[in-house]
């Protein structure tokens, strides 16, 4: 809608600056002058009824009558695509889009989302309960009109294949990014066009075949999900273990403000903690949290470790709880002791 309208605009003042010319090319056949031309064509186009440069013989009196004619045509052209501009509400989408641009040119720490499908928009809520920033690209113009519509929403309205396209969901500042695309040639592209743009960046990729997991990861894909699997195995588990995996997904999927399940960084580990083990930290009686895995520097994972288990900054912590619980442990292992 957008871009149409962008090209009848286009068009009208094209059409108008060919009058002017096959005006000015007229009357200077007609014996006036290059400047005499000029205004001559113009106050004939405009018709605010002036009189003439020169006087006009039958075959300029013949060309001045073209002129208007074709003159009051493109008039009401004009007018027509104005309106439609106006009716088909573009010029508050084009508000609406410039207004989200700058705000998402001072964005940072974002999470980009390539794709508004199933996958994406889910994305975006579960990213947006847990207060992670999200912008959105997409090439639907009925999903962007959408988007718009949503207070608060940023959205960049073009190809996710197209590096210009990317380059405008301010990505070099970005902390993530998801791409859910259909084709998976079209993920790839967009893993290999992000990666140059921001080589630091975490990337989550869909795929639709198995031999494309091996090439994602190879262009830079951090992680790939293959949503049609998952929900193979899935449905099988629903079968085979039907209460575990509803423990899990009531687990994973309930609401941030209920029992979550979170990562805590110890990166900021007080020093006073450095060292001492999950059971001298009394965790568990000081902050309610349960701590249910580690993540190793190495990237090995230890499930259910024992009390005794010692803590460094370089760990990623597994921590069962409430939001306030989960909270109230992220704050204070960065501070000078439990309380």
């Amino acid at each position: 809608m957008k871009r149409n309208s962008v090209k009848h605009a286009y068009l009208t003042l094209g059409l108008l600056l060919s009058v002017v010319v096959i005006g000015t090319i007229g009357y200077s056949l007609l014996g006036f002058t290059t400047s005499e031309a000029i205004y001559q064509t113009i106050i004939t186009i405009a018709t605010v009824g002036f009189e003439e440069v020169h006087q006009l013989d039958n075959t300029g009196m013949w060309f001045t009558s073209f002129l208007v004619v074709v003159s009051i045509g493109i008039f009401f052209y004009a007018v027509t695509s104005f309106t439609r501009y106006i009716v088909e509400g573009v010029f508050m989408n084009t508000y609406k889009d410039s207004k989200v641009k700058r705000k998402i040119e001072k964005i940072s720490d974002h999470v980009v989302i390539c794709g508004y499908g199933r996958n994406g928009k889910q994305a975006a809520i579960e990213l947006q309960e847990h207060n992670v920033k999200v912008v959105i690209i997409e090439n639907d113009p009925e999903i962007i009109q959408g988007l718009r519509d949503t207070a608060g929403t940023l959205y960049v309205e073009g190809d996710a294949a197209d590096e210009e396209a990317l380059k405008l969901t301010h990505l070099e500042s970005a902390q993530a990014m998801i791409t859910t695309l259909p084709q998976d040639a079209d993920n790839l592209f967009v893993v290999l066009s992000a990666k140059e743009l921001n080589p630091r960046l975490k990337i989550i990729s869909r795929a639709s075949l198995d031999n494309s997991d091996v090439k994602l990861k190879r262009a830079g894909a951090t992680n790939v999900i293959m949503p049609d699997k998952i929900g193979g195995q899935r449905m099988a588990k629903l079968v085979a273990q039907p209460d575990i995996v509803e423990f899990i997904d009531n687990l994973l999927l309930q609401s941030a403000d209920n029992v979550v399940l979170e990562e805590i960084s110890c990166k900021d580990l007080a020093a006073c903690f450095a060292g001492k083990s999950i059971i001298e930290l009394d965790i568990r009686n000081s902050s309610g949290a349960n701590i249910i895995g580690l993540k190793r520097e190495d990237k090995s994972y230890l499930i259910n470790p024992l009390p005794e288990t010692t803590l460094s900054s370089t760990d990623q912590l597994f921590a069962l709880g409430t939001k306030a619980q989960i909270d109230h442990l992220r704050k204070t292992i960065t501070t000078d002791g439990l309380k």
